[in-house]
């Protein structure tokens, strides 16, 4: 267990690594220190004097990669990579280049909270709903139920979620007005803001879960120790319960695992459309603005909660199978 932990610190450091630079080397390909400072400035007339101003405040005023001008490390560490980008390995994350006050550590920390209180119910609704869902389909296939269902999940998957948001923006909030359009209030009212976002979000993505759990259940009832149990006198229901999900508990611990990332990042487009100041709107408001330093946190924040998520996937696969050894 020692040595699997090791290696996947060493590889997530890698990926970090590659992320990270390939970020760097990506948005200064199609913008420059200048760039970013004419569009931070604003007005028709900016002066070079302005935009140098603007450079050194924020330290961009040094070379990228690669300081000819000094001698030693400093050539390398005298650069906007090293300076800008290296420090995302202490989670030193800096200020925002656009709003020098915003400090984006700590809007991290407080938009996290807000994210958390959207992503995560809709996290466990997600599996709850969709395990269910394809354990009723499976449990009356070859029925009128279960192709009914099929044809269900097969038009929630080819609807855009952003149908289900400005159907659902209609009716039950200026139609019926059952909840606010968008906004966002802390503590218990927050549940008056969340409840629509939650239940499109769950809409639009129970299609495709619940086919791809419904495939996965029919093929684990043609296998052998289906049959032993059927044989043994036990009902069809206990069958699917204690022998069927449980053997395929590795897949849906995949699949639910892959979405970890996104529960503490949040949502881009919900958030965007309901007005929810969390990590998506975050990530949204800084690629509108070009702010650099929010754009690389918020990557490099995502690329570690990939590595994080894909190591606890592996981990949690020794808990639900004991044929599983991490070597």
């Amino acid at each position: 267990m020692l040595r699997f932990v090791l290696r996947r610190l060493a590889y997530g450091l890698a990926v970090l690594v590659g992320v990270n630079l390939f970020t760097f080397m990506l948005f200064f390909s199609v913008n420059t220190p200048d760039d970013m400072a004419r569009l931070n400035i604003g007005g028709k007339r900016v002066t070079q004097a302005q935009i140098e101003a603007w450079k050194t405040e924020r330290g961009y005023d040094k070379p990228l990669y690669f300081d000819a001008g000094r001698e030693g490390a400093e050539r390398f560490t005298h650069t906007i990579l090293w300076e800008r980008s290296v420090s995302l390995f202490a989670l030193d994350f800096g200020r925002s280049d656009a709003r020098q006050a915003i400090n984006i550590g700590h809007e991290v920390k407080v938009r996290m909270g807000v994210s958390l209180r959207l992503a995560l119910p809709l996290f466990l609704l997600q599996v709850i709903a969709s395990v269910a869902f394809s354990l009723l389909l499976v449990f009356f296939r070859h029925t009128r139920i279960d192709f009914w269902g099929v044809v269900l999940c097969v038009l929630m998957l080819s609807i855009s979620s952003l149908f289900y948001i400005i159907v659902g923006q209609y009716l039950f909030a200026r139609v019926f007005r059952l909840v606010p359009m968008n906004g966002f209030a802390p503590g218990l009212d927050a549940l008056r803001f969340l409840a629509l976002p939650i239940l499109l979000s769950l809409l639009s993505r129970l299609g495709g879960e619940a086919r791809l759990y419904r495939a996965m259940f029919l093929e684990e009832m043609g296998k052998d120790y289906v049959r032993t149990a059927r044989a043994k006198g036990l009902s069809e229901g206990r069958v699917l319960g204690r022998h069927v999900l449980r053997n395929a508990l590795i897949p849906i611990i995949t699949s639910a695992g892959g979405y970890l990332p996104y529960v503490f990042l949040g949502s881009l487009v919900f958030e965007s459309f309901f007005g929810i100041p969390g990590l998506g709107a975050f990530v949204i408001e800084a690629i509108t603005g070009q702010d650099f330093a929010i754009v690389r946190t918020m990557v490099f924040l995502g690329a570690l909660l990939y590595v994080a998520s894909n190591a606890l996937i592996d981990i949690a696969y020794t808990w639900v199978d004991p044929r599983v050894r991490l070597a």
